[in-house]
């Protein structure tokens, strides 16, 4: 199967199209208030309402309050939620939407534990770790403490960009790859050349 891509942290109208053109699978939009990311809903709507189909809407989210999840989803039509916090399995849920459980993977980090706990989700999106930081952090984490068989479906995102993404694709064999910082000029503004970089280095794999 060829490798899914989303990108994360959609702001412009002119960015997502252009990662339609390039031929991603998903958009993302954060919907943490606190992030520099953040897009509102009824802005959201404005873009998700123009995206073709087959190409999948996603809401990011930490830790929100299940009102805010349900105003979103309602307002925007989501295809999928994305959970980045410390929302638990029930949490996840409950809701209306398939959803994927992102990881922030550190040292420590039990990742089979995990899969078994969020077996329920769609898959695991495995992101670096950093202090008070759910995401964005533009840094790689270590992938040698991805074991070799998770039994749910793998999607990798944390420091990936045009340079890097086929080797990561070679080495994990994820079902799909997730990109934001790596595809920008300044937080929440995408570059056409890196988006199309970067799938360039997909197909490359």
């Amino acid at each position: 199967m060829s490798v899914r891509v989303k990108v994360c942290g959609i702001t412009r109208y002119q960015d997502a199209m252009t990662a339609v053109q390039s031929g991603v699978d998903a958009i993302g939009f954060v919907f943490w208030p606190q992030s520099a990311r953040f897009i509102d809903p009824d802005s959201a709507y404005r873009i998700a309402a123009k995206i073709p189909p087959f190409v999948c809407t996603v809401g990011v989210y930490v830790d929100p309050d299940i009102s805010w999840v349900e105003k979103t989803t309602q307002t925007v039509k989501l295809n999928l939620l994305q959970f980045h916090g410390d929302e638990t399995p029930e949490f996840c849920g409950q809701f209306s939407l398939p959803y994927i459980k992102a990881i922030r993977v550190k040292q420590d980090t039990d990742l089979l534990q995990y899969a078994e706990r969020y077996s329920a989700a769609k898959g695991l999106l495995l992101d670096t770790y950093a202090e008070n930081m759910p995401g964005g952090t533009g840094h790689v984490f270590d992938w040698r403490l991805i074991p070799q068989h998770l039994p749910i479906p793998l999607i990798l995102s944390g420091g990936l960009n045009p340079n890097n993404v086929a080797l990561a694709i070679k080495q994990i064999r994820p079902c799909g790859v997730d990109v934001s910082s790596g595809v920008e000029i300044s937080k929440g503004i995408k570059d056409e050349k890196k988006i199309f970089a970067f799938m360039q280095g997909v197909k490359q794999s």
